[in-house]
C-alpha cells in the first residue's frame, strides 16, 4: 500500500511545472506589448509636446522684419522688349558692271559721310564719255549749219527767190538737229554718272561691316552679294512694344509735347546702357499681339547700343510726388484680397486690406488702407495670423527688415519705433535718393 502511494506521488509531481509553463506563455507577450506601448508613448511625447496650461499656453512672439509707411515720389514706368535699330542701314552694291579695283576701308571702321569706300574700273566709262562728247561736237556743228541755212532761206523767201516749202523743211531739219544734240548731252550725263558709280562713297556716317567682295572680282548690278553693309550708330534708335492698354496714357503725354525719357537696359535687365527720348509712335496696333510699336532715339555717344541688340526699354510716363509708399515685400494677396500685416501698439499684428497703385522698384503706392507712420511686416509673413504677437528683429537677408525698435521689441528698445520707408524703398538707403538708376522696373496698374 505504501509503495502504491509513493508511486502516485511520483506520477503527479510534474503538474506544477506544466502549469508554470502555460503561465509563461501569457506573460511574455504581455511584456512585449507593454514595452511597445511605452515606446509609442515616448515617441508621442517627443513629437507632439503637451499643451501648456495657464500662462504657458501663450505662444512665443514670432520674429519678423518691419518697416514704417512714409511718403515719397513714385515713378510710373512702362517696360517693353525692344530691338536696337539703326536710323540708316545701307547695303552697298554696285550699279554698274566692272572689275573691283580697290577698297578704301578697313573692316569695322567708322567712316564719315563722303569717305571713299570702293573703286570700280572707270576706263570703259571714261571712253564712253569721250565718245559721247565727240558726238555732241559733231551734231552741234550740223545744228549750226542748219540754223545758218534757215536764216538764208527766210531772207530769200521774203524776196520770193525760194519757195516757202523749202524754208519750212529747213525749219524741221533744225529741230531734228536740236533733238540730236539733246540726245548727245544726255549720253554725256549718263557717262558721267557711270563714272560717279565707279567711285563709291559713304552716304552716311557709320560703321562698315565685314568686306564681302575682294578686289579683282568682276561686279554686275545683278549680283546678289553686297560689297559691304554700313550702319549709322549716332544717333541710333530702339523700337520697342507696349500693350495697347497703355497706349492712351502714352499718347496723351506724347501729343501734349512732353519729352518722355526712355532708358535701355541689357537683355537680363540688370545694367542701364543708354538714355534717350521717345521719338514716335506707330500708326496702328498689331492685332496678332495686341501691342503697339514705339521708337526712341539715343545719342549713343559711347556706342554701347549695338544694331539688332535685344534690350529692355523703360518709358518714364510720369512722376507722382508726395504719395504714400510702402515696401513691395509688405504686400500680400489672399482671401481678403490685397492686404498687409500691420503691427499694432500692443505688439500684435492685424490684417489690413489696402488698395495699391504704381510700383516703383521695391516701393508701391498705397491708395487707401494705410497712412504714414504705420508699421507693417515685410519679412516673416508666412508665420502670421490675425492677432499673432510679433517681435521685430533685424534680417540680414532683407535690407528692408533691419529694425529692432518697433512695438514688438523688448522693453527699453521701443523709443524709436520702426524706421520709416525711405524714398528709395530700402532702409539702408535712408536719407539718400537713388539717382544711379533713373528709371525703375515694372508698373502696377491701379485696381
Amino acid at each position: 500500500m505504501d509503495e502504491l502511494v509513493a508511486r502516485n506521488k511520483t506520477v503527479s509531481a510534474p503538474a506544477p511545472l506544466e502549469k508554470s509553463r502555460k503561465k509563461g506563455r501569457f506573460v511574455r507577450p504581455m511584456i512585449y506589448l507593454l514595452a511597445f506601448l511605452l515606446l509609442v508613448l515616448g515617441a508621442w511625447r517627443l513629437l507632439i509636446p503637451p499643451k501648456l496650461s495657464g500662462k504657458g499656453q501663450e505662444q512665443a512672439p514670432q520674429q519678423v522684419g518691419a518697416a514704417k509707411i512714409g511718403k515719397g515720389d513714385i515713378r510710373d514706368v512702362l517696360t517693353g522688349l525692344g530691338t536696337v535699330t539703326p536710323l540708316a542701314t545701307i547695303t552697298v552694291q554696285t550699279q554698274i558692271s566692272g572689275q573691283l579695283m580697290s577698297v578704301g576701308f578697313k573692316e569695322g571702321q567708322v567712316v564719315q559721310k563722303g569717305d571713299f569706300l570702293v573703286q570700280i574700273d572707270p576706263r570703259p566709262y571714261q571712253a564712253a564719255l569721250d565718245r559721247a562728247q565727240g558726238t555732241l561736237v559733231h551734231d552741234k556743228g550740223l545744228l549750226n549749219q542748219a540754223e545758218s541755212d534757215l536764216k538764208r532761206y527766210e531772207i530769200l523767201s521774203k524776196k520770193n527767190y525760194t519757195s516757202i516749202q523749202q524754208t519750212v523743211d529747213q525749219q524741221f531739219l533744225v529741230e531734228q538737229y536740236k533733238g540730236t544734240v539733246m540726245v548727245d548731252e544726255a549720253a554725256i550725263e549718263t557717262a558721267k554718272l557711270n563714272l560717279t558709280y565707279c567711285h563709291i562713297i559713304a552716304p552716311v556716317t557709320g560703321r562698315v561691316g565685314l568686306r564681302l567682295v575682294d578686289p579683282g572680282n568682276y561686279l554686275q548690278p545683278t549680283n546678289t552679294t553686297a560689297l559691304v553693309v554700313l550702319t549709322q550708330l549716332q544717333p541710333i534708335s530702339v523700337i520697342f512694344v507696349l500693350p495697347e492698354d497703355d497706349l492712351q496714357a502714352v499718347w496723351k503725354e506724347f501729343r501734349g509735347g512732353k519729352a518722355l525719357p526712355v532708358a535701355a537696359y541689357n537683355r537680363v535687365d540688370a545694367n542701364q546702357i543708354g538714355i534717350g527720348t521717345l521719338d514716335s509712335v506707330d500708326n496702328e496696333v498689331d492685332t496678332s499681339t495686341g501691342t503697339v510699336k514705339l521708337r526712341a532715339l539715343f545719342p549713343n555717344t559711347d556706342e554701347l547700343l549695338f544694331p539688332n541688340q535685344f534690350v529692355n526699354a523703360r518709358l518714364l510716363l510720369r512722376t507722382l510726388p508726395g504719395v504714400t509708399v510702402a515696401p513691395v515685400a509688405a504686400i500680400q494677396n489672399g482671401a481678403p484680397g490685397t492686404f498687409v500685416y500691420i503691427i499694432k501698439p500692443d505688439g500684435t499684428v492685424a490684417v489690413q486690406v489696402v488698395r495699391t497703385g504704381v510700383t516703383d522698384k521695391d516701393q508701391i503706392q498705397i491708395l487707401s488702407g494705410l497712412k504714414p507712420g504705420d508699421t507693417v511686416v515685410v519679412d516673416g509673413t508666412d508665420r502670421l495670423r490675425d492677432g499673432t504677437k510679433v517681435h521685430i528683429t533685424s534680417d540680414q537677408a532683407d535690407p528692408a527688415a533691419t529694425i529692432n525698435n518697433g512695438p514688438g521689441a523688448p522693453p527699453g528698445q521701443q523709443s524709436g519705433n520702426a524706421s520709416p520707408v525711405p524714398q528709395s524703398g530700402r532702409l539702408e538707403d535712408q536719407g539718400q535718393k537713388d539717382h544711379a538708376q533713373p528709371l525703375p522696373t515694372g508698373r502696377s496698374n491701379v485696381p
